[in-house]
């Protein structure tokens, strides 16, 4: 038995994530420094953010307001009554020598979000996730090693203060995943409603979204979970997943053979494809957490929890589900639209223009996204607006253009923009649609290839498609594709 089967019939695992999501306010959480990302190093610091001898911190009221968005938007219970704590812990990277966070009363409790799997055929499968808490806390400074990537094997270390005291939020889930798909769409799920509410950016390459996994696996029924170990250093979802699968291998691995498995820190190595020990842990870490003296308690009014809920954007669940029931959408298409807010948000100033649905989806996942990737640019960055696409699209419909005729003047629609039945009537590319032009053209196309000919009427009738791509270039690509292979038939059999 492999042991893919034994993770389906025997074992399951036992997952959660810890995430942490750098906020996107200008200044951080308790002084007036930027929070830019990639500035000189330590020059975006000052006397608070640097723990100098008798400076205050104060708390950014943006902080707050996007931390409590992010628990509405999770369905999280807003606390009326929260409180910061100081966590003591000495590590270069925090001048301080602790951090000001949440301990015992963070700003949200109890909430959830829903992930969808969609499986190869188009079959959706959607799972509540529980949020055990969400709290606000202070990122740290970044060491940069010397000579290694890490600081086993390194000859020397330097610090970087300018990310400490950027505003953090940070998202715990429930032990609820059971597999590293799973794990990894819940973090993709997790980064889709930060980024729709608009209170950070997600982008793991710079380090604004992180995500540390919890996992242990135990044989299906027992309730008592297994060895905990973490993982950590994962900079992608697709990471997230792969180091998930090689943990619960392994880990069964070591049950099937007897061996013990240790609670322990591990990280993912990217190049062999496995996760190897960091540090032991021998039991659960003593921060000295205490109330912060320096920063009163925090209390949220009710009419001020309304103002923030109404606030709040559709959510990319129920994008998902009004663009299935409404717009009859396939999960998958409904998934992939809704991925980002600025495509969902041209996709339905599309439909609004008049253009259908299904049409309007097809041209944005495809032709739309091949161009985008392709220029390296934002949907938002492109002159082509959504009426201009449902004008495109409407040529198409009315018959006045072909699609082949629309795909090829899209490159050029879509890097100048403007009005696509002005261009299709200056480039002379109206759509032959007259009965008599498109008979000489296939007369002239049948007279130029009476070998072809004669052996479409000696049986080998998949010659039709070689007729018609002839009769289209005979016609620079403007013939009716639909009266052109009718008309076609017609004289082929006849």
């Amino acid at each position: 038995m492999t042991v893919a089967a034994k993770v389906k019939t025997e074992y399951e695992a036992v997952i959660g994530l810890e995430t942490h999501c750098q906020l996107s306010t200008k200044t951080k959480i308790f002084s007036s420094s930027s929070t830019e990302f990639g500035g000189v190093p330590n020059t975006n610091i000052d006397p608070i953010c640097m723990g100098m001898p008798g400076v205050l911190p104060v708390l950014n009221e943006k902080v707050l307001e996007y931390a409590v968005k992010a628990g509405l938007a999770l369905h999280c219970e807003i606390a009326p009554y929260s409180k910061f704590d100081r966590k003591q812990y000495f590590y270069p990277d925090l001048p301080k020598n602790y951090q000001i966070s949440q301990f015992d009363l963070p700003i949200a409790t109890k909430g959830w979000l829903e992930i969808e799997l969609v499986d190869e055929a188009g079959n959706s499968t959607r799972k509540k996730i529980g949020i055990t808490r969400l709290h606000m806390e202070e990122d740290a400074g970044k060491l940069v090693h010397g000579g290694s990537d890490r600081i086993s094997g390194s000859t020397y270390s330097m610090v970087d203060y300018n990310r400490a005291g950027v505003p953090l939020i940070e998202i715990v889930s429930e032990p609820d995943l059971r597999s590293g798909a799973e794990a990894a769409e819940y973090g993709q799920e997790l980064r889709r409603i930060i980024r729709y509410i608009g209170v950070g950016d997600g982008n793991m390459q710079e380090g604004s979204l992180r995500c540390d996994v919890n996992i242990s696996v135990r044989p299906v029924g027992r309730e008592k979970f297994g060895t905990k170990v973490e993982i950590k250093n994962m900079n992608s979802f697709n990471a997230i997943e792969r180091a998930i699968n090689y943990e619960i291998e392994r880990q069964i691995e070591a049950l099937e053979n007897g061996e013990t498995i240790f609670q322990e820190t591990r990280l993912w190595d990217e190049g062999k494809q496995c996760t190897f020990s960091m540090r032991m842990k021998e039991g659960a870490s003593d921060y000295r957490y205490f109330p912060e003296p320096d920063l009163p308690p925090i209390e949220v009014s009710r009419a001020q929890l309304t103002d923030w809920q109404a606030e709040l954007p559709e959510l990319p669940a129920a994008k998902r589900d009004r663009y299935e029931t409404e717009l009859a959408l396939s999960p998958y298409d409904a998934r992939v639209l809704t991925d980002d807010k600025a495509v969902a948000e041209y996709f339905e100033q599309t439909i609004a223009a008049g253009a259908a649905p299904k049409q309007a989806a097809n041209w944005v996942m495809g032709d739309i996204t091949a161009y985008l990737k392709n220029e390296q640019l934002a949907i938002a960055q492109i002159p082509f607006q959504p009426d201009n696409l449902a004008e495109l699209l409407k040529l198409i419909e009315a018959g006045t253009i072909s699609g082949k005729i629309a795909k090829d003047i899209l490159p050029e629609l879509l890097a100048k923009g403007g009005s696509a039945q002005q261009l299709v009537e200056s480039k002379g590319l109206i759509q032959i649609s007259d009965t008599g032009a498109l008979d000489r053209a296939i007369d002239a196309v049948l007279a130029a290839n009476p070998k072809e000919l004669e052996q479409y009427r000696a049986g080998k009738t998949k010659l039709l498609g070689f007729f018609v791509g002839k009769v289209m270039k005979e016609t620079g690509g403007r013939a009716d594709p639909k009266l052109t292979n009718e008309l076609l038939a017609n004289k082929l059999n006849g």
